[in-house]
C-alpha cells in the first residue's frame, strides 16, 4: 500500500490552517490556565478549611473527569448559556483552560510547599505583607522548581487539543478524519497529523529545556 501524495498535496493547506488553530488553542488554554490555576493553587492552601474547600472540590472534579466529557457539556450546554448557540473554539479555549488550571493549581501549590517556611518569616520580619513575600521571595524561587512539570503539562495540552475535533472545531486532528472520510484512507491522515505533534511537542520540549537550564545558571 504506497502512499498517495497527491491527497497529501490536495490537504496541506488544512493541515496547515489546522496547525495553526491548534497552536493558538494551546497557547490560550495555557495562557488561561496558568493564571487561573495560580489563583486556585493559592485557595487552595488557604488556612481556613471551608475557604479553601471549593478549590479544592475544583480540582478534584476537573482531574477526575475525562477532558471528552467536559469538553462535550461545555459544548452542549455551558456554551449555549451564554452564547446562545454552540461555538466549538470557544469551548475548546474554556475547556482546555479550566482543565489544566486543575493540573497547574496542584504544580503552583507544591512548588510553593516545597520552599522552606522560613524563606517566609524573614521576608514578613522584613517588613514585607504576606501577598509582597509570595511575589519577590516565594514565587521567583518556586518557579524555577515547577518548570519541569508545568513543561509536562503544556506538552499534554497541546496533544489533547485534539479532542476539539469532536465537537468540529477545525484544528489539525480535525482535517485529518475530514481526510479520512474522503478518500477511506488510514495512513496518510493520520501518519501526517502524528508527525506534526510530534514536531511541536518537541519544539516545546526544547525550548522548556533550554529555559530551565538558563534559570538553571543563574
Amino acid at each position: 500500500m504506497g502512499i498517495q501524495w497527491d491527497i497529501l498535496a490536495e490537504y496541506a493547506p488544512f493541515f496547515l490552517k489546522g496547525t495553526l488553530l491548534t497552536i493558538g488553542l494551546s497557547l490560550a488554554g495555557i495562557l488561561l490556565g496558568t493564571i487561573l490555576g495560580l489563583f486556585i493553587g493559592l485557595g487552595k492552601m488557604m488556612k481556613n478549611k471551608y475557604l479553601s474547600l471549593p478549590f479544592g472540590i475544583y480540582i478534584t472534579i476537573f482531574r477526575g473527569t475525562p477532558m471528552l466529557v467536559q469538553i462535550m457539556l461545555i459544548h452542549f450546554a455551558v456554551v449555549p448559556l451564554f452564547t446562545g448557540g454552540t461555538n466549538a473554539i470557544a469551548a475548546t479555549i474554556v475547556t482546555l483552560s479550566l482543565n489544566s488550571a486543575a493540573y497547574i493549581a496542584e504544580i503552583f501549590r507544591a512548588g510553593i510547599q516545597s520552599i522552606d517556611r522560613g524563606q517566609m518569616e524573614a521576608a514578613r520580619s522584613l517588613g514585607m505583607t504576606h501577598v509582597q513575600a509570595m511575589r519577590y521571595v516565594i514565587l521567583p524561587q518556586a518557579s524555577k522548581r515547577m518548570i519541569p512539570p508545568l513543561g509536562n503539562e503544556f506538552i499534554v495540552l497541546i496533544k489533547e487539543s485534539s479532542l476539539a475535533s469532536i465537537v468540529a472545531a477545525p484544528e489539525l486532528m480535525y482535517w485529518g478524519q475530514a481526510m479520512q472520510g474522503q478518500y477511506f484512507r488510514v495512513w496518510e491522515p493520520y501518519i501526517t497529523a502524528a508527525l506534526i505533534y510530534l514536531v511541536l511537542t518537541l519544539s516545546l520540549s526544547y525550548l522548556l529545556s533550554r529555559l530551565e537550564r538558563k534559570l538553571a545558571t543563574e
